[in-house]
């Protein structure tokens, strides 16, 4: 689900996703906050105060069409130059490789091979 919040004049893109280990990611201008079922309410609401004070330097990698991820070429913890493949995405049965327009770090690989995503989703993020 993807979300546009206000917060005193500054607007978030925020997109919260649902694993399948019970985690529930959200990702607010590109940094990733997890939260799981055994995190108590003061967790969520330190981060809810912590929101608005974050710098999001993060840099995220989107899908660019509608498919299914083929292939990945990265891990997390890899530094990765500009140009570098990321993913393979299948769609209307033509292969499109998607490469980053950034270098940095990965933080998060947030897709699996053979997972479905739309056009926007958020595959990957670097910092």
């Amino acid at each position: 689900m993807k979300l546009k919040l206000k917060i005193k004049d500054k607007e978030y893109q925020i997109e919260i996703i649902e694993t399948v280990k019970g985690e529930t990611r959200i990702i607010v201008d590109g940094e990733v906050f997890v939260f799981n079922e055994n995190d108590t309410q003061e967790k969520v609401l330190i981060a809810k105060t912590f929101l608005p004070k974050r710098n999001f330097s993060k840099k995220t990698v989107k899908a660019p069409i509608t498919g299914v991820i083929s292939d990945i070429f990265v891990k997390k913890g890899e530094f990765i130059g500009e140009g570098k493949k990321l993913f393979l995405l299948s769609s209307m049965k033509m292969e499109n490789e998607i490469i980053s327009d950034f270098e940095g770090r990965v933080t998060e690989v947030l897709v699996e091979k053979h997972q479905k995503v739309k056009e926007g989703d958020v595959l990957l993020i670097l910092k």
